[in-house]
């Protein structure tokens, strides 16, 4: 009888043990959650989920749109650059040809010195480097846009220092690649009457962009050429010192 009443008993309270649970989970499942409201334990998640994650995509939308300009506007920019380096290429690559043909089918004018034929000075060649163009008898900022120019010295026949500036456009075009010379390379001067003189690259080095020193920087019995360039990574002047080879 006891063990009968016992096992009644045991069914009794496991069925309400389970009764009470049962209803229990149900009023969980069955709770409705105020996502808006400050008290619920879900709010910060709720706020996190409808605001902040939208607004983060929205932002990297918009970094990606915004990168994607810049990158199609420094295409554009660097495609505008080196075209207009190409027409100075252009330019200069005409001005040599015009020269050649004034030289070849033209004398020298009476009141024009061949120092100054046509407005030029001569052309300087360097093989080492495929370096070829025409120099301007003077110095300008428009004509430094087309050719290397001469801002010092005399005729390439005298004894002096004669000073040459071209632009550095970090690629292959005018004095660019100047500072990959080394000692005794040759740099060749062609004067107005065609005469070549040959030069040997004896120093290099670099000065302040004030500073006008390598200018006067020769012996007085000598023959010397100095190319003058930008260093365009700490704005100095890159300095090429070379001497005349003597004529025998």
């Amino acid at each position: 009888m006891n063990q009968i009443l016992n096992t009644k008993l045991k069914k009794t309270v496991n069925q309400i043990l389970y009764t009470g649970t049962k209803k229990e989970v149900n009023q969980i499942l069955n709770t409705k959650f105020d996502f808006g409201q400050d008290d619920s334990p879900l709010y910060p998640y709720s706020t996190y989920t409808s605001e902040i994650l939208p607004n983060k995509k929205n932002w990297f939308r918009f970094q990606f749109i915004f990168s994607i300009f810049i990158i199609i506007a420094l295409i554009f920019s660097g495609g505008l650059y080196f075209s207009y380096l190409k027409k100075q290429e252009n330019r200069s690559h005409d001005l040599m040809a015009n020269y050649n043909i004034y030289r070849l089918y033209n004398s020298v004018k009476e009141n024009e010195s061949t120092e100054t034929f046509n407005g030029l000075f001569g052309i300087i060649e360097i093989p080492k480097i495929d370096l070829y163009y025409p120099v301007f008898s003077h110095l300008t900022e428009d004509l430094l846009k087309i050719a290397p120019c001469k801002f010092y010295g005399n005729t390439p026949d005298k004894d002096g220092n004669i000073c040459i500036a071209g632009h550095n456009y970090d690629n292959s075009l005018f004095f660019s690649n100047i500072a990959n010379l080394s000692l005794n390379d040759e740099i060749h001067i062609f004067d107005n009457n065609g005469t070549q003189y040959v030069y040997f690259v004896y120093d290099r080095y670099e000065v302040v962009d004030s500073d006008l020193s390598p200018v006067f920087d020769y012996e007085q019995n000598d023959k010397t050429l100095t190319l003058v360039t930008c260093n365009n990574f700490n704005s100095n002047r890159i300095i090429l010192k070379a001497k005349q080879k003597k004529l025998l």
